[in-house]
């Protein structure tokens, strides 16, 4: 099982919003082993988005991010990060497909809800910069077993 980090970004939270994007997540199968809410300081939302710094939205992003608070999970399943974000959709609003977290609910290029790990490499870092080890929660859900067919051949 392969973890992600998914933030839900301000706008997220200020357009109420949440419910229906963690269910997403919940519906598909996903665990939630950790979940809360934050203000990203200017510091972290600079170390977050280092590999944008020379970019001209740099400065717009830190300011979004930073603006209100956010919601910060770690997610399991199997093949989490690609397929988490297959369902956020491509980064822009406007250029998400109709069914996706971003094209259901998003238009803008900047205000784009959510974002998630492109990597495994890249969850263990985000992760670790946002998550204690006590924050997180191993646990066996009741039906891993229907989700990702662990039996072994013994189903009626």
């Amino acid at each position: 099982m392969e973890k992600t980090l998914i933030i839900l970004k301000p706008d997220a939270l200020q357009r109420r919003l949440l419910g229906k994007i963690i269910s997403r997540f919940e519906e598909k199968g996903f665990q939630i082993i950790g979940l809360k809410m934050i203000q990203i300081s200017e510091t972290m939302a600079r170390q977050h988005y280092a590999e944008h710094e020379s970019k001209d939205f740099f400065e717009p992003l830190v300011k979004y991010t930073t603006s209100a608070p956010v919601i910060v999970m770690v997610l399991k399943g199997k093949n989490i990060v690609e397929i988490a974000r297959k369902m956020m959709g491509a980064t822009f609003g406007f250029r998400a497909e109709p069914g996706t977290i971003r094209g259901d609910y998003a238009v803008s290029n900047r205000f784009n809800l959510i974002h998630g790990s492109d990597s495994s490499a890249a969850a263990e870092r985000e992760i670790a910069a946002f998550f204690h080890k006590g924050e997180l929660f191993e646990y066996q859900p009741a039906d891993f077993s229907w989700i990702y067919d662990l039996s072994t051949g013994n189903i009626i």
